[in-house]
């Protein structure tokens, strides 16, 4: 398939593991190697050839859409939920007229990656198979997830199916928060607020969730420390100053 244009970027969380930063801070806005979260994954965008983007509010969400206003490489569509919350799928959901029921990325802010072929999200676009596909998410296996301390959560088979972790048990991968989705994934929504984990589950059980692994390392940024915790990474690596330029 041709790489998406067109993007969904889940920014309205309260951000409450982030505190005290995000007190005053949107999550979104908290830097990481010199640049805003969602700068670091508006650039991943832009640079896979993304040129329109929905992007939706909540906490502080004035001090998110200013910032947005500076961005000239997308168009960016903000989708309010100021007066309620919606959560991951409700929110999706609200936006899916904007993707003319064709496949688009779905992204959160609170994640960086370094991929060692620098085309990540195109290989995830050349992985896409419409016939088989409901999703299709980008995974990082756990040994290389920087700042991420849990069991993993999908095993996945020869042909990229996933499955959820069996509680009790450790998983090999994790998901960056990136993925392509299509549409009909959110096809007969519960109600609103729901999270996406409930379509996910109804694709898994119709084997209809893929996965593809990242050639490199994920660094999951959800609380103060995890911030510094990969910085420290980024500067150890010699990967800082090129983080940043992103």
């Amino acid at each position: 398939m041709n790489a998406p244009k067109r993007a969904m970027v889940l920014a309205a969380g309260l951000g409450t593991r982030m505190r005290p930063l995000s007190l005053a801070t949107p999550k979104p806005l908290i830097e990481v190697a010199g640049r805003p979260l969602i700068d670091h994954m508006l650039d991943r965008l832009a640079a896979a050839g993304v040129t329109f983007a929905v992007v939706n509010v909540h906490h502080l969400a004035d001090k998110v859409i200013a910032h947005l206003k500076k961005r000239t490489d997308m168009e960016i569509v903000i989708s309010d939920e100021t007066a309620k919350l919606l959560d991951t799928g409700g929110g999706t959901l609200a936006s899916l007229h904007h993707f003319n029921d064709e496949p688009f990325y779905s992204v959160n802010t609170d994640a960086l990656f370094v991929d060692a072929r620098g085309d990540a999200l195109a290989r995830l676009a050349r992985s896409w198979d419409d016939s088989r596909m409901d999703a299709l998410m980008l995974l990082a296996l756990t040994v290389r997830s920087v700042g991420y301390h849990g069991r993993g959560d999908f095993t996945m088979d020869a042909a990229g199916r996933l499955k959820r972790r069996r509680p009790g048990t450790v998983a090999p991968f994790v998901w960056t928060t990136i993925q392509i989705v299509h549409p009909r994934l959110f096809a007969d929504p519960p109600p609103v607020p729901f999270s996406t984990n409930v379509v996910w589950d109804r694709a898994i059980a119709a084997e209809r969730l893929y996965g593809q692994r990242l050639d490199g390392d994920w660094l999951e940024i959800n609380t103060p420390e995890a911030i510094d915790e990969a910085e420290a990474w980024l500067a150890h690596e010699g990967l800082w100053r090129r983080s940043a330029a992103r």
